[in-house]
């Protein structure tokens, strides 16, 4: 199973160092029925966190982080994820907190991620 996730992580980090120019320095991930739930820690550029010194600058980069990306999974569902767990993409809800650097992304699957624990 730890291959599944690490495989998992490392999807997500290359597609939001494709995105925004930074991957994540780390990321937690846990299967649990049809979901895959993501902590991901360190997403932020320097740009962002200059904009973000301001509340204004934080919610700027909130809404540009959170839209982003559920719009680029919505409009390309990731295919490698879903070989990987064996599931249809659904759905990602995503939030991110500013402050702490810390993000949440709950991937959606159309059905229960079979997991094997040998793997």
């Amino acid at each position: 199973m730890s291959k599944v996730i690490h495989e998992f992580n490392d999807n997500i980090r290359k597609l939001r160092k494709e995105l925004f120019g930074k991957g994540p320095e780390r990321i937690h991930t846990v299967f649990v029925d049809n979901m895959a739930v993501s902590t991901i820690y360190g997403n932020l550029t320097p740009t962002e966190i200059f904009i973000a010194k301001t509340p204004e600058g934080r919610d700027i980069v909130h809404s540009a982080r959170t839209k982003m990306i559920q719009k680029v999974y919505a409009s390309n569902p990731p295919v490698k994820l879903e070989e990987l767990v064996g599931a249809k993409f659904v759905n990602l809800f995503s939030d991110i907190k500013i402050e702490e650097d810390i993000a949440i992304s709950v991937f959606i699957f159309d059905k229960n991620i079979i997991s094997n624990p040998t793997e």
